[in-house]
């Protein structure tokens, strides 16, 4: 499987700045005018393509989560969060710097140590401060240490880490915290992160996360949290519908850029569910899964995959 980090990596800088983005109607969630598939729009325009930058405004003018990069979070996050408040939108973030993250398959893994990853989620969350946030926290940390791929003796540190990294992100008096809970693919009883889930801090956060980067349609994804839900006091989720449009490619390699995919259900907080507080773009539609299928390093924009996603959406 690919990394689900949003690694650096951007199209060739447009011939002129892209054009400010309006929200999305049917969103409370901030829309970044600067975002990868907001320049590739611009770039493509300058270029004559303007049919292939229509269909990619169902990208860029839809709210995505903002990966908090590594070594020093703090400006960038800081730069979403001014043009969030500028909007009166929320904005919306994945932190993902856990020491051996990914089971330490690409390097350099997260964060070095625990002092280090403490003094990362310290610097996201001075970045976000009173700024109205939806944060998914770490995704695949706690279904890691259920399917064998975080060792014996790092568990009980990275229980300790996200648990407090759920406070500290909770100081801020307007940020939301939803730990990640894996997807029916990556664990198969989802009742086995029950326990995980509850050493890493849920009963402090706002909820948890499932099916983020990944392409379980969402009828398939609302059972697999509501299980977890209601062994958890009926705790919330939000659902990742990025590229579940066309639900998953069948096969061992169909979470790595799988083609034929699509967008999923737009982003929004109106999900006429109980237990589901909002359908979101949580992995960014066009970053790369990996080099598998012919596609760059794992997070780097793929304006073609995107293009294609875009495409074969139906909303």
């Amino acid at each position: 499987e690919g990394d689900r980090a949003g690694a650096p990596g951007s199209p060739a800088a447009p011939a002129r700045s892209p054009s400010p983005v309006a929200a999305d109607a049917g969103s409370p969630y901030w829309v970044d005018p600067q975002s990868r598939a907001a320049r590739q729009v611009a770039a493509w325009e300058a270029a004559g393509r303007n049919s292939d930058a229509q269909v990619l405004r169902r990208i860029a003018d839809r709210p995505m989560a903002l990966w908090g990069p590594g070594g020093d979070p703090g400006p960038e996050i800081r730069r979403a969060a001014a043009g969030a408040r500028a909007t009166g939108r929320t904005l919306l973030l994945a932190a993902h710097n856990i020491p051996y993250r990914d089971c330490g398959q690409h390097p350099p893994g997260g964060a070095a140590n625990a002092r280090a990853y403490r003094d990362w989620i310290g610097a996201f969350a001075d970045g976000i401060g009173k700024t109205k946030a939806l944060v998914v926290l770490e995704p695949g940390a706690v279904a890691h240490t259920v399917d064998g791929c975080t060792p014996a003796d790092r568990r009980a540190e990275r229980f300790r880490l996200l648990s407090e990294a759920v406070d500290r992100l909770k100081r801020n008096p307007n940020t939301k915290v939803y730990l990640d809970a894996g997807d029916p693919v990556a664990v198969k009883n989802p009742t086995d992160l029950v326990a995980p889930l509850a050493e890493a801090g849920l009963e402090r956060a706002d909820g948890f996360a499932v099916n983020v980067s990944g392409f379980q349609p969402d009828a398939a994804a609302r059972a697999y949290g509501a299980r977890i839900s209601e062994r958890t006091g009926n705790r919330h989720f939000v659902i990742d519908t990025g590229r579940n449009g066309v639900g998953p490619l069948p096969g061992d390699r169909a979470r790595c850029n799988p083609p034929g995919r699509a967008l999923g259900t737009p982003p929004t907080d109106r999900t006429a569910d109980p237990l589901v507080d909002a359908y979101l773009w949580i992995k960014r539609p066009g970053d790369s899964d990996g080099t598998c299928r012919g596609g760059p390093p794992p997070g780097t924009w793929w304006p073609d995959y995107a293009l294609g996603l875009a495409r074969r959406a139906t909303e």
